[in-house]
């Protein structure tokens, strides 16, 4: 007798997860693309879908709204494929476990010079999105929040080493780096006054170790 067949039993097919990999790849650079040449609110999903060469429905199916397609786009470009956060990413470790305070310090802004080279155009469609977008303003909010988080983990570590001035809290010393190494102060200086990410990089080091850390850690 013939091997009855499940009709809810799912066909799996590694070519077809190949080929839907292949396509969520291509709306997303045709996004970066247009986001970035045209801005959030000028680009809209069915020109999205042309400059991929895919159907409207296709881009719908996969992220179902812009603002969908916009947050897929940013956790691409921040973690790469593996959905992996970035306070557990492998060069985020490194710099919590570096065992000395000023090169922990200087790991940190080396780290933040490479993540924007990747997000920094996009971090700014989302900046200026986020004031007239609520969908988008969200996205912007929990950017915000976990850059705060990741901060406060490398001057958490700092304090337990008792590597912070002494009138420095934990509190405190974050919303310093926090500041000091935040895309906006970076925007200004490198795409306003045309220092270059080398000059920012070394400027940025010298004045949070100055800020940060005690007279023994430096």
């Amino acid at each position: 007798m013939p091997e009855r067949v499940n009709p809810r039993r799912r066909y799996h097919s590694p070519l077809r997860v190949e080929q839907a990999a292949a396509t969520r790849r291509a709306v997303l650079e045709a996004a970066q693309r247009l986001f970035e040449q045209r801005g959030y609110s000028a680009t809209s999903i069915a020109a999205i879908a042309a400059e991929a060469s895919v159907s409207l429905k296709t881009v719908y199916v996969t992220f179902e709204t812009k603002s969908g397609l916009l947050r897929a786009l940013w956790h691409l470009l921040l973690r790469g494929e593996e959905p992996v956060p970035v306070g557990d990413r492998p060069w985020f470790r490194a710099v919590l476990e570096e065992p000395d305070p000023e090169r922990q310090l200087r790991l940190n802004v080396r780290n933040a010079k490479q993540v924007r080279a990747r997000v920094g155009p996009l971090l700014e469609v989302v900046r200026r999105a986020a004031a007239t977008d609520s969908e988008v303003a969200e996205l912007w909010t929990r950017i915000q929040a976990e850059f705060y988080d990741n901060q406060r983990s490398v001057i958490e570590v700092l304090a337990a080493r008792k590597a912070l001035k002494p009138e420095l809290d934990v509190a405190r010393a974050t919303d310093i780096l926090w500041t000091l190494n935040h895309p906006d102060l970076y925007w200004l200086l490198v795409n306003e006054r045309g220092w270059t990410t080398d000059q920012h990089e070394e400027w940025l080091a010298d004045v949070l170790c100055k800020q940060l850390l005690s007279e023994q850690s430096r």
